[in-house]
């Protein structure tokens, strides 16, 4: 969805730049209403040979990482519509390489906003994301009557659904602007009023001492946007009465609409003008997003997918309380090894993960003993070499 909508958009309205290939996993001969002719390609090699830039959005973790090492071998530059991979593997790929996220999803927007909001004097306090229905565990029949009427796949409706896109984008945030959570999963505050909601957070935020990410549950108003909760000079407070954003303390500024794929072009803009990164998880992530049973699950189950699925969902953890966490860009084609109750975070112990680039890094990054690849590989029977999946997501060069 995100690949097409972005070749559109630049094909007309970006006349300097020529999208030169489309990486798909699908047959090509399957894709023949593809907007551009001649840009679809299976190889990697074909797709870094013939880019200046990458831009990946596949929403796959463990694809989109071997995608960006490739690329950074190329020294190209990447920007990604993925906040699964930059949660999961961004870490250690910011410090191979120019990564950043882009702008329309919420995290980009979000960091657009804090941009202008610094800019025009405010220091940032909360980080917020807004949720328009959350189901920790929906059922796959609403899952695909929300599919079909929304045009998006299953998997995309029920990781909005069950909260797991959002604790993966406020985790992507809070990592790349040195903010925190007030608690597992965050507060997702049941709103009626932004303002409210807002001096909620924000007194939370400076309860900590620190800036925090978290979301609200709007009734009654739009919940399409994104928003900040700032300070500002208290010489300034007499304006900002008058400029309609109350008595303060706190200031919420709201972005009311994020629009995907039209505002990445933005980001592709900025970066090829020279300007810097607009987010990425940073180097030291704090914040991480483990992987929560929807249900009981006996030793031996497979996990075909964990973002998007309805076995797991995923909720925001501070890592260093929870070390041995699984995140949940790893779930996919896992094994359970020991039985799990509902709601219960998946630990090493508990799964036998498939072989991946994702993994090796993620075991690299974590402190202490750790379960080594090269034991999974024999437990599952596979070579880490292996073709993964065959995925539906395009990446553009």
């Amino acid at each position: 969805m995100i690949a097409r909508a972005l070749v559109l958009l630049l094909a007309k309205h970006y006349k300097d730049v020529q999208v030169t290939r489309v990486l798909t996993r699908r047959p090509v001969r399957e894709l023949a209403n593809f907007p551009l002719d001649g840009v679809l390609t299976n190889s990697l090699d074909d797709l870094i040979d013939h880019s200046d830039l990458v831009i990946e959005c596949s929403g796959d973790v463990c694809h989109g990482t071997v995608v960006i090492e490739r690329a950074f071998s190329a020294g190209l530059r990447v920007i990604t519509v993925n906040a699964e991979l930059q949660v999961t593997t961004g870490s250690y790929l910011a410090g191979q390489g120019f990564i950043t996220e882009a702008e329309g999803d919420q995290p980009g927007s979000l960091a657009a906003l804090r941009e202008e909001a610094i800019m025009m004097g405010f220091e940032p306090l909360v980080y917020g994301n807004m949720k328009g229905y959350l189901n920790h565990n929906p059922t796959h029949a609403d899952m695909a009557y929300w599919s079909s009427r929304q045009g998006i796949s299953i998997e995309q409706t029920t990781s909005f659904t069950d909260g797991t896109k959002v604790q993966i984008e406020q985790a992507l945030v809070a990592n790349g602007f040195g903010a925190t959570i007030t608690r597992q999963g965050m507060e997702g505050l049941p709103s009626t009023n932004l303002d409210e909601s807002a001096a909620v957070l924000g007194a939370l935020a400076d309860g900590l001492g620190q800036s925090i990410v978290d979301y609200v549950i709007p009734s009654g108003y739009a919940a399409g946007g994104v928003f900040l909760v700032g300070r500002h000079d208290r010489v300034q407070s007499q304006a900002l009465q008058y400029l309609k954003l109350g008595a303060g303390p706190y200031y919420a500024l709201l972005r009311p609409f994020h629009l995907c794929s039209l505002e990445v072009g933005k980001t592709l803009r900025r970066v090829l003008n020279g300007g810097g990164i607009l987010l990425n998880n940073s180097t030291n992530p704090t914040v991480g997003v483990a992987a929560i049973a929807k249900h009981a699950m006996p030793a031996g189950e497979l996990i075909s997918r964990g973002i998007g699925g309805f076995q797991l969902r995923g909720e925001s953890v501070i890592i260093d309380r929870h070390e041995d966490h699984v995140p949940i860009g790893l779930m996919s084609h896992a094994i359970m090894k020991r039985a799990v109750e509902p709601g219960q975070m998946i630990t090493f112990d508990d799964v036998d993960l498939q072989p991946s680039r994702a993994l090796d890094i993620v075991m690299q990054q974590r402190k202490g003993p750790r379960i080594l690849v090269d034991d999974l590989s024999l437990v599952t029977g596979r070579s880490a070499a292996q073709p993964l999946f065959a995925g539906a997501e395009a990446v553009l060069g």
